[in-house]
């Protein structure tokens, strides 16, 4: 029994190290979901378990513990630029960017401090940028990290022991930072918390009766036109008659119009129309159906695929069929449904008009559920193709003697990214549904995760109880909470950013879900989850790439 179990768990071989990384992530998987003071390291386990048992003398084949964590990462990063991709661009305008630059000066300061290891702690770069990448809880830029150091001849032991020691407290270290500002802001008053009552959506429904002698007798475009606003009307009642209005429909005194808008906009479109009615149309448990016998309205799922892509106002689906887009729901945001908004599969667009005619758009856009449950993996496998081959491509950059390659961190992220946002715009499938998108992103950073500790384990312990390994970690946690610290008093002080999306924005540039959820579950509000999903992409994608310049200026 023992040589069997021996030759199974213990003798390398390619059931030996399909069973041993399986066991790693089901078990580390399992600790993930206990929490300790509201608080989990999720996924984090799979590497601490995989340190222990490489501690143990547990080990697979190099050759296959090598190709299963770069298949890992890359699978990961991949399904990562997939998901980010449509919102990646839009995350850069607007209020966007403000949180962007604040995420990106997160990034800077720790970029520098780490650059200073060296001449301060005595911390060759090699094992700061470790330090750095456990410190931001940034396993992909890790990965980049790695595959730069073994493109110079130099080992990445180091690195990968920098990242395991310090990943614990870069946990940790956000939410306690976060705390911390909250404590120190509500005593000098210049803490805001917001609720979700007070969240401006993205569309805004409101009731408004036309009063304005300015627009009476104008069509519903040229009101648009002249106030330069962005809005749709859903319906019109006008005579104890309700109507759906087009782009030509004359608007009357008196006329009341059921409006769709972003919220900052009503007070204008009060001043526009004449009056605001005090009836709250934002409410979940309205019954649309209900509000008149005529008209109807009905969620439409876009299924197919000569859909993806196109703009909205190309398919005249008023024109054709008499029916109103009054929004579309994306990933759960509400979008307002613009003439040159893209389509995109899986998107539910909001229709208003007859039941024949609603039926009739049904059978152009798809609402067919099971055609999107079956992910469309041909394009996953082409994307990451395309992610690998731009990965190898050199960058010669200025003052840099080697060429930059993205590596297969930064080439499969950059695939997925673009693939993401332009595949729909040249009719190319990349959709996948949430749930397979996030199967895929956990597959590829359990694996990852479990080898990386695998390969760290032997060395790991025995780091730690060095007098280096303490400056490891105090050096991992002055980069986890310094940069936190400043660019989030700054925030709140300076700027008067809320705390929930102040949260959001430090987690999101500090790659920490964990620090997300403990600061969503704690306020009760969705603010941190949005403000996270629009700092993420780029502070990842910066620090994918920057670990890998640094790498190559500073060596």
């Amino acid at each position: 029994m023992i040589d069997w179990l021996n030759s199974v768990i213990v003798d390398h071989s390619a059931v030996q190290a399909v069973i041993v990384l399986s066991l790693l992530c089901a078990g580390g998987l399992a600790l993930g979901k206990v929490k300790v003071l509201g608080i989990s390291l999720g996924v984090t386990f799979v590497f601490f378990l995989g340190i222990l048992a490489g501690h143990l003398g547990l080990s697979i084949d190099p050759q296959m513990l090598r190709y299963a964590q770069d298949f890992g990462l890359v699978l990961f990063v991949y399904a990562l630029g997939l998901q980010v991709g449509p919102g990646f661009f839009n995350s850069l305008h607007d209020s966007g960017l403000s949180l962007n630059l604040l995420a990106l000066c997160v990034v800077i300061l720790g970029l520098v401090m780490t650059v200073l290891l060296p001449c301060t702690c005595g911390i060759n770069l090699a094992d700061a940028v470790g330090i750095m990448c456990g410190a931001t809880t940034n396993t992909p830029a890790l990965g980049a990290a790695q595959q730069t150091l073994s493109s110079l001849g130099i080992s990445a032991s180091g690195a990968a022991l920098g990242c395991a020691v310090t990943y614990p407290m870069g946990v940790v270290g956000v939410i306690l930072a976060l705390l911390f500002m909250r404590k120190l802001m509500a005593k000098t008053h210049h803490l805001v918390i917001k609720n979700d009552d007070d969240d401006n959506d993205s569309t805004y429904i409101a009731a408004y009766q036309v009063h304005n002698p300015g627009i009476f007798g104008k069509e519903v475009a040229e009101v648009a036109n002249i106030s330069h606003l962005k809005f749709v009307i859903s319906r019109l009642w006008r005579d104890g008659k309700v109507s759906i209005p087009s782009s030509k429909t004359v608007l009357k005194e008196g006329d009341r119009l059921l409006v769709i808008s972003n919220e900052e906009d009503s007070e204008a479109m009060t001043i526009l129309f004449g009056e605001h009615e005090s009836t709250d149309w934002n409410k979940d448990d309205i019954d649309w159906n209900a509000i008149d016998s005529n008209l109807s309205s009905q969620a439409i799922l876009i299924t197919k695929p000569q859909i993806n892509g196109k703009r909205l106002g190309s398919l005249h689906l008023r024109k054709h069929y008499g029916v109103n887009i009054s929004r579309i729901n994306r990933n759960g945001v509400q979008l307002l449904a613009t003439p040159d908004l893209r389509l995109l599969l899986g998107d539910r667009i909001i229709v208003v008009g007859e039941n024949e005619s609603i039926h009739n758009v049904e059978k152009v856009l798809g609402n067919a559920v099971a055609d999107l449950n079956e992910p469309n993996l041909i394009s996953v496998f082409i994307g990451m193709t395309l992610g690998l081959l731009l990965g190898c491509i050199p960058i010669a950059l200025p003052g840099i003697s080697m060429p930059v390659k993205l590596g297969l961190a930064g080439g499969p992220i950059i695939a997925g990214i673009l693939m993401g946002t332009f595949g729909p715009r040249i009719h190319m499938n990349s959709y996948t549904t949430q749930s397979a998108n996030l199967m895929l992103r956990a597959i590829g950073l359990a694996l990852y995760l479990a080898c990386l500790g695998l390969d760290s384990g032997p060395d790991f312990f025995a780091t730690v109880v060095r007098p280096e390994g303490l400056t490891w970690l105090a050096s991992g946690f002055a980069i986890t909470v310094v940069p936190v610290l400043i660019v989030g008093i700054i925030a709140l002080r300076a700027l008067n950013l809320d705390y929930g999306t102040v949260c959001g924005m430090l987690s999101g540039a500090m790659a920490n879900p964990m620090a997300m959820d403990y600061s969503r579950d704690t306020l009760g509000s969705d603010r941190p989850s949005v403000a996270y999903a629009t700092v993420y992409p780029l502070s990842m994608f910066m620090r994918v790439i920057l670990a890998q310049i640094i790498l190559l200026i500073f060596i």
